[in-house]
């Protein structure tokens, strides 16, 4: 399948510009808005992204998922994370996913997903996929606690033109196979081959406090199951649970 570019010099969002445009006039599918600045890029939980002009990869991509129901949406959150950190792969190892999608190499984050859909009855209609990579960018001036770039694991720059071809042509590979039932459960198994912190107890955080727990599992809605140490489980929502670090 084939995706069409727009190539902006800055944009205060890549998400929101493509929004007004599909306001404007019902764009195609794969339409993609790459911009070398973004002023005021979105991260999760309301996050601002920092990226150096000219230096990283900010874009977004127009999807038409009517295939998917709502409450199974996370499918589509699974395919695209698992698309973008098996790029990642191919230049290095210890990359991982961060429930709900962000990409970490070790216990640091290199790219971000922030997904804003749109509803058609009990199924999906529009969705709008804004990714941030850190790919050249060497220093960090916000307050982010543990950014990485590729530059840094590899220690060469690389071509963000060729990065972006790559990156979209492999999320539109991951998004057919969510169009079968086959597709997506090897897209549900990949990701929790793929997932952060998949082993052991690490330390989170929840609106009672701080405890000890280990992944169980995170279902189709996208919920996290974590099992503390003493065998109780509990579920989790996006923003009602941190990792600690």
């Amino acid at each position: 399948m084939k995706y069409s570019v727009i190539h902006l010099q800055e944009t205060a969002s890549t998400n929101l510009f493509l929004r007004e445009l599909q306001q404007k006039e019902r764009q195609p599918e794969y339409c993609v808005v790459v911009t070398d600045a973004q002023t005021a890029g979105k991260g999760q939980r309301g996050n601002s992204w920092e990226s150096e002009n000219g230096k990283n990869l900010t874009f977004s991509m127009l999807l038409y998922p009517s295939h998917i129901m709502a409450a199974t949406s996370f499918i589509l959150s699974q395919a695209v994370s698992l698309a973008v950190i098996e790029m990642f792969e191919t230049v290095a190892p210890e990359f991982y996913i961060k429930w709900p999608n962000d990409i970490y190499w070790k216990e640091k984050k290199i790219g971000g997903i922030l997904i804003e859909n749109d509803l058609c009855g009990k199924f999906l209609d529009t969705s709008i996929v804004g990714i941030g990579l850190n790919i050249n960018q060497q220093k960090f001036v916000s307050d982010a606690p543990n950014p990485v770039s590729l530059i840094h694991i590899a220690g060469r720059e690389f071509s963000l033109s060729e990065w972006l071809d790559k990156v979209c042509k492999r999320i539109i590979f991951r998004y057919e196979q969510t169009k079968m039932e086959t597709g997506r459960q090897e897209i549900e198994r990949c990701y929790m081959d793929r997932l952060f912190r998949k082993k052991g107890f690490f330390p989170f955080k929840d609106e009672r406090g701080v405890f000890d727990a280990r992944i169980k599992s995170v279902r189709l809605s996208g919920h996290l199951v974590l099992e503390r140490t003493d065998g109780t489980e509990n579920t989790y929502a996006f923003k009602e649970v941190e990792f600690l670090f």
